[in-house]
C-alpha cells in the first residue's frame, strides 16, 4: 500500500513564551496518559464489585497496558510519515472515546475493552509529546524544559489516586473516566492553535505487516507474562502465550530488515547510543516499576493508611525527581553533557532499592520519606536523559522512531518487572504467611508475610538496577545539537 508520506517536520523559530505555550498543550496530553494509570486504581475494588466480576480486576488494567505499550512503536513511526501534529491530536481523540465509553461500560467486559481503546491513544500521548518536544527545541536547550515532564509524571503519581479517590467517595467512578474529557478538550485546542509544524509531502509504504506482527507479538508476550504473575506459576497458557508472543516478535525482527519502511529500523541498534537508551530504559523501567507497585499497598496493607493517604506518602518521590529533573536539565543545557546524570541517577536509584530491601513493619515515617525521595531524586536524573541522548543520536527522519523505541522499552520493561516481582511477593507470602498467622496471629502475621515478601521482590529487583548502573558507563556522549531539525554530524557514527 503506497501512500503520501510527510518526512521529519521542521520546526519554525519559537519565543520562550511561545515554547511554554506548546509545552502546556503536551504536558495536558502527558498529564492524560500518566495520570489515568493510577487514578482508576483507586476506583477497581468499586468497579468490581459494582459489575460483581471481581475474577476480572487484574484485566482493566492489563488491556490498557498491552494496547499502550503495543501501539508506541507504531506512532514514533506513523509520526515521521505524516506529521506530529495530526497525529498528536488523533492520539488525544482516541483517547478521550475510550475514556467516555469506559464511563459508559455496562459490565466488566465493556470496560475491558473500552479500557483497551484508551490504551491506544495513551501510546501516542506518551511518546509524541516527547518527539514533538525534540522537533522544537534543539537538544543544547532542551534539558531546561525537561524538568516539567518528571514533573507531570510525578504530580500523577501523587494526585491520581487522591482524585480517584474523592471522585469514588463523592460521585461515582465513571468520572474517573469522564474527568479526562476537560482536561483532553483543553490539551487539543492548545496545540491546534499554537504548534506550527511544517513537512513536504514524498511518497513512502506503510508497514502493514511489521505493525501487525509487533501489535500481535507484543500482546501476546504480555499476555504470558501477566498471567503467570498473576498466578506465580508457569500454566499451560501463559507459557503458550508467551511463546507465540515470542515467535511473532523474532518473525517482526526479520520482517524489518525487508520491508521497505521499517516501524523500527534494526540498523539503528548500530548506534551505541540508541542501543544502551534501549537497554537502560528496560531494565530500568523493570526495576523501578516492577518494584515501586508495592509501596502502596505497603501503606494501606502494613500502615493502615486509606488509598488517598498512601497516594500522599509517595509524595517524597515526586519531590525528589521534580528537583533533579529540573537541575539536570539546566546543567546539561549550560555544559553540553549528559552521560554522569545518566551514570549517577542509575546509581542512585539501585542505592536506593538496596535500601528499601530493609524495610519492616516499624519502619520509621521519615526513614520512608527518604527512601522515596532517594529513589525520586534518582529517576529524575537519568529518565528524560536516556530520550534526549537518543533523539541528538540519531538522523533527525527518525525522531519519532527513536523516542517511541525507548519509551516502548521502558514499558515493555516495567510491564515485565510489575508481573515478575509481583510474583515473588504472591509466591513468599504463600511460603512464608502461614508461619506468621499461626505465630502473630491474623492481622499482624499478614502484615509480616506482606512485608517480608515486598523486602523479598525488592531484593530481585537490586541485581537489576545495578545491572543498569554498570550498563550506564557504556553510555557514549554525543555533542548536543545547538538547532532543532538539523543532524548532528556525529550521529550514527557520522562524526
Amino acid at each position: 500500500m503506497t501512500i503520501t508520506q510527510a518526512p521529519p517536520e521542521q520546526a519554525t523559530d519559537y519565543t520562550h513564551r511561545q515554547i511554554l505555550l506548546i509545552m502546556s498543550g503536551l504536558m495536558l496530553g502527558l498529564l492524560l496518559a500518566s495520570l489515568d494509570q493510577t487514578i482508576v486504581s483507586t476506583a477497581l475494588t468499586t468497579i468490581s464489585r459494582d459489575f460483581k466480576r471481581l475474577d476480572l480486576y487484574s484485566w482493566v488494567v492489563t488491556s490498557y497496558l498491552l494496547t499502550s505499550t503495543a501501539s508506541t512503536p507504531l506512532y514514533g513511526k506513523i509520526s515521521d510519515q505524516f506529521g506530529r501534529k495530526r497525529i498528536f491530536q488523533a492520539a488525544i481523540v482516541i483517547f478521550l472515546i475510550g475514556s467516555v465509553l469506559s464511563g459508559l461500560s455496562q459490565n466488566m467486559y465493556e470496560l475491558i475493552i473500552f479500557r483497551g481503546v484508551q490504551g491506544v491513544g495513551a501510546g501516542g500521548l506518551m511518546t509524541l509529546a516527547m518527539a514533538i518536544i525534540g522537533d522544537v527545541i534543539a537538544p543544547r536547550e532542551r534539558g531546561r524544559y525537561q524538568g516539567y515532564f518528571g514533573a507531570v509524571f510525578g504530580v500523577s503519581s501523587v494526585i491520581g489516586p487522591l482524585i480517584g479517590g474523592f471522585l469514588v467517595d463523592q460521585a461515582s467512578w465513571r468520572w474517573v473516566f469522564y474527568v479526562n474529557v476537560p482536561i483532553g478538550a483543553v490539551a487539543l485546542i492548545v496545540v491546534n492553535r499554537v504548534l506550527r509544524l511544517d513537512h513536504v509531502a514524498r511518497n513512502s509504504k506503510v508497514d502493514i505487516l511489521g505493525a501487525l506482527l509487533i501489535v500481535s507479538g507484543v500482546s501476546l508476550f504480555l499476555v504470558g507474562v501477566q498471567d503467570a504473575g498473576a498466578t506465580a506459576k508457569l500454566t499451560g497458557s501463559s507459557v503458550a502465550f508467551g511463546i507465540a508472543g515470542l515467535v511473532l516478535i523474532a518473525a517482526f525482527g526479520w520482517w524489518e530488515t525487508k520491508a521497505a519502511e521499517p516501524i523500527i529500523p534494526l540498523h539503528l541498534f548500530r548506534e551505541r547510543v540508541f542501543t544502551v537508551a534501549n537497554v537502560l530504559g528496560f531494565v530500568t523501567g523493570a526495576a523501578m516499576f516492577g518494584s515501586l507497585i508495592f509501596l502502596p499497598l505497603y501503606f494501606q496493607t502494613v500502615r493502615g493508611v486509606s488509598p488517598t493517604m498512601s497516594g500522599m506518602r509517595m509524595l517524597p518521590m515526586m519531590v525528589g525527581m521534580l528537583t533533579t529533573s529540573i537541575i539536570s536539565g539546566r546543567m546539561i543545557s549550560r555544559i553540553g553533557r549528559y552521560k554522569w546524570f545518566v551514570v549517577s541517577g542509575t546509581g542512585i536509584l539501585a542505592g536506593a532499592i538496596g535500601i528499601m530491601t530493609t524495610i519492616t513493619i516499624t519502619t520509621s515515617a521519615w526513614a520512608l520519606v527518604g527512601m522515596l525521595f532517594l529513589v525520586g531524586f534518582g529517576l529524575g536524573l537519568f529518565m528524560q536523559v536516556l530520550i534526549l541522548s537518543v533523539q541528538n543520536s540519531i538522523p533527525f527522519e527518525y525522531m519519532g522512531t527513536g523516542t517511541a523505541s525507548v519509551t516502548f522499552f521502558r514499558t515493555l520493561g516495567g510491564a515485565i518487572g510489575a508481573a515478575v516481582l509481583g510474583a515473588v511477593l504472591v509466591l513468599d507470602q504463600k511460603t512464608n504467611g502461614p508461619h506468621y498467622i499461626h505465630t502473630y496471629g491474623m492481622a499482624k502475621g499478614m502484615q509480616l508475610s506482606f512485608t517480608h515478601g515486598m523486602d523479598r521482590a525488592f531484593m530481585y529487583a537490586l541485581p537489576v538496577a545495578v545491572l543498569a548502573f554498570v550498563l550506564s558507563f557504556l553510555m557514549r556522549e554525543v555533542k548536543l545539537r545547538s538547532m532543532p531539525g538539523v543532524d548532528n554530524g556525529d550521529a550514527m557514527g557520522l562524526g
